[in-house]
C-alpha cells in the first residue's frame, strides 16, 4: 500500500490527457477549438483545474549571457474541480481565444525559421505530478500585419529568422512580457550602410503597432548603432496603407542620418 501510494505521487496510475485541436490554424485574436479529453487511471483523482495556455521560446539578456526558456502566456481555465473514476473517459470542449499579441510562425504557407508555438493543457492532479500534454499551432498573421510582410518582400528584403525577446518597448500598450522580431537583410541598395532589420507588431483589437529596428553600419564619417520607426494606425488604415513607400522612406532617412521617424 505504501509502494502504490508512493507511485501515485509521481504520477503512476493517474489519469492522462490528450488534447485535439479541430484546427491547428489559426489567427491572434481567433478561436482554436476541440476537444481535452481526459483517460482515468487505475485509481480515482481528483482533477483541480484543466487550463489552456500557449507556449513559445523566448530569449532573456543576462548581464554576460543570453538564456532561452519556454514562456507560457494567455492561460484560461476550461474545466475546475472535477474527479476521475478509474477507467472513466472525460471529454471536454473549449474555444480558446489566441491573444492578439500571440507571435506568429507562419507566413506565406511558411514556418518562419526560430518559432516554435504549442497549445498547452494543463491537468493539475491533487497529490500527483502533472505530465500535461503539447500540441503544435500555426500562427498565421493578421491582414494588416500580412500587407506589412508582403511590402518587405516586394522591396526585396530576405528573411532569415524570428524569435521573441523578453522585454518591453517603449511607448507601445504592451501586454505580454516579451515581443516577437522577424529579422531580415535589406535589399542591395541599403546593404553597404545597414546590416539587418528587426520587425515587431503590437495589436490590439483596433490598431497595429509596427515597430521597425535598423542596425546601422558605422563609417568613416558616421556613427553605426540602432534607429528605430515607429508607426501607428488602425487595422483597416494598416490594410490600405502604403506599406512599401512607408518602409522605403524610412529606409533611405535612416541610411542618411540617424534619428526616429514614424507616423
Amino acid at each position: 500500500m505504501v509502494f502504490k501510494r508512493m507511485l501515485r505521487a509521481f504520477g503512476v496510475g493517474g489519469p492522462t490527457v490528450d488534447t485535439v485541436l479541430t484546427n491547428p490554424n489559426t489567427r491572434p485574436g481567433e478561436l482554436l477549438t476541440g476537444e481535452v479529453r481526459i483517460a482515468g487511471g487505475d485509481h480515482p483523482a481528483d482533477i483541480d483545474h484543466v487550463a489552456l495556455s500557449l507556449v513559445t521560446r523566448v530569449e532573456f539578456e543576462g548581464s554576460d549571457s543570453e538564456t532561452i526558456r519556454n514562456v507560457d502566456y494567455g492561460k484560461v481555465y476550461v474545466a475546475q474541480h472535477i474527479t476521475v473514476a478509474p477507467g472513466q473517459h472525460l471529454a471536454i470542449p473549449f474555444q480558446y481565444q489566441v491573444p492578439l499579441e500571440s507571435p506568429i510562425n507562419v507566413v506565406g504557407g511558411q514556418q518562419l525559421h526560430g518559432m516554435t508555438l504549442g497549445l498547452r493543457t494543463e491537468l493539475a492532479v491533487r497529490g500527483a505530478i502533472d505530465p500535461g500534454d503539447l500540441d503544435p499551432v500555426a500562427v498565421h498573421p493578421l491582414q494588416s500585419q500580412e500587407r506589412v510582410l508582403n511590402a518587405f518582400m516586394q522591396l526585396g528584403f530576405r528573411f532569415t529568422r524570428a524569435d521573441n525577446e523578453a522585454g518591453r518597448l517603449h511607448g507601445v500598450p504592451q501586454q505580454l512580457q516579451f515581443y516577437q522580431e522577424i529579422e531580415f537583410v535589406p535589399p542591395h541598395q541599403f546593404i553597404s550602410k545597414i546590416s539587418q532589420v528587426e520587425l515587431t507588431f503590437v495589436a490590439d483589437p483596433h490598431s497595429l503597432w509596427v515597430i521597425l529596428e535598423a542596425d546601422r553600419r558605422g563609417g568613416m564619417f558616421r556613427a553605426g548603432g540602432d534607429s528605430f520607426g515607429h508607426f501607428h494606425l488602425s487595422h483597416h488604415e494598416a490594410v490600405n496603407a502604403d506599406w512599401a513607400g512607408i518602409i522605403h522612406n524610412w529606409m533611405d532617412q535612416t541610411a542618411g542620418r540617424r534619428g526616429v521617424f514614424g507616423h
